[in-house]
């Protein structure tokens, strides 16, 4: 296995922390004191460079209007974004890669505008009453015979997107007799009987919101389902795994720029006649984050390897749940590190390392909690073997 970047993989590392250095990050502590919500012209005007600078629907093929980028320069892409704080990057337009499975009319509804940025959707799978076992949802999709039409019910949580978003992915399942068919649907917010029921703050300011849904007797049209009848929970796992890799970059990025900051203050600052780095409690905690980012980066970056050589997509599944358990576990472990040498300074949120404390603890909760990666990791070293996932 070969991580050497390629001159290409090169040039996108840095225009994708160009764009984070000049375009997102002084616009952090705006997004902050403004509670996660910019206002919409200056949310258009992001989008807009994010497609000037070719940023945009980085994972879709370029057939469906996006870059086509292999895991490898996708990973390369989330490791920069993840050096900014607020999520600024749900501001880069794009989509979730199950839209891959549109038809024509759907893509041109929902898949190209969301590719030009003047869409933005959402995936909603949980609920107030399940969250990782995707087949107890309570969520349901009855055919109406007399129309042709679908009715649709439920409540889901966590429905993630900016506030300008307008549809979402609805995981249910298809009622037919006795069975119960996972299946995905577009609905759009403006459908009767769609409403926000709760849209709550949490503990990171985020350009995202992440409200709860109830649907009541929506009906939508046939052409509203998404790929197959029966076929959610693979076209949701395989988000999940892209997201989990996604995560596991982010978290390296996020790392990274906490120990340069770190590294700085400390070696800048001086207390009783000395740099506070020259203090061992100050930065031995450092050199153990170093060792954690390197870690989370090598795992991130195996994953996106052998993606993108085809390797058995169980055992890919297994390397992101690793790559997402460590880095997420390990990017909390580096935040608290750091807000402790910054000290005072640390717990101000105007300093980043405040922000990333509160904002890194969602990585080992959402797109499946560090225990639910356990069990998967606990399950591949089981039938793939010790030598296929750690190998």
């Amino acid at each position: 296995m070969d991580l050497t970047l390629t001159p290409t993989e090169f040039e996108l590392q840095a225009r994708a922390r160009a764009f984070v250095h000049d375009v997102l990050q002084p616009i952090e502590l705006e997004l902050e004191r403004a509670g996660g919500r910019l206002p919409p012209e200056q949310g258009r005007e992001l989008r807009r460079r994010a497609i000037e600078a070719n940023l945009h629907g980085g994972s879709m093929p370029g057939e469906y209007g996006g870059q086509g980028w292999t895991v490898m320069e996708q990973v390369l892409v989330h490791e920069q974004l993840g050096q900014v704080t607020g999520g600024l990057w749900s501001y880069i337009p794009g989509a979730y890669n199950v839209l891959a499975h549109c038809d024509p009319e759907q893509r041109r509804r929902y898949l190209d505008p969301c590719m030009r940025g003047e869409r933005s959707g959402s995936y909603a799978i949980t609920e107030d009453g399940t969250g990782s076992d995707a087949r107890t949802l309570a969520a349901t999709a009855v055919l109406d015979t007399a129309t042709g039409e679908y009715v649709l019910n439920g409540e889901k949580w966590f429905v993630t997107g900016p506030d300008d978003t307008d549809f979402m992915i609805f995981h249910c399942h298809l009622l037919d007799g006795d069975r119960r068919l996972p299946t995905l649907f577009l609905v759009d917010y403006d459908a009767p009987g769609l409403r926000m029921r709760h849209d709550p703050d949490y503990m990171h300011t985020f350009a995202d919101r992440h409200p709860q849904f109830v649907l009541e007797d929506v009906r939508v049209p046939a052409s509203a389902l998404l790929g197959e009848i029966g076929a959610a929970d693979e076209m949701t796992n395989d988000w999940f795994v892209e997201e989990r890799i996604h995560i596991g970059a982010r978290c390296s990025g996020a790392m990274e720029r906490l120990l340069t900051l770190a590294v700085k203050w400390a070696t800048e600052r001086v207390q009783f006649g000395e740099r506070i780095y020259d203090f061992q409690g100050v930065s031995f905690p450092l050199a153990d984050s170093a060792a954690d980012a390197s870690a989370a980066r090598l795992l991130t970056r195996e994953c996106a390897w052998l993606s993108d050589h085809g390797a058995d997509r169980k055992v890919v599944h297994a390397k992101a749940s690793l790559a997402k358990l460590f880095a997420s576990e390990a990017a909390f472990r580096c935040a608290d590190r750091v807000v402790q040498v910054f000290g005072g300074r640390g717990y101000m949120r105007d300093f980043p390392a405040e922000r990333f404390f509160r904002e890194l603890r969602v990585d080992r909760i959402w797109e499946g909690t560090s225990e639910i990666q356990r069990v998967v990791i606990a399950r591949a070293l089981e039938k793939r073997g010790v030598g296929r996932v750690v190998g």
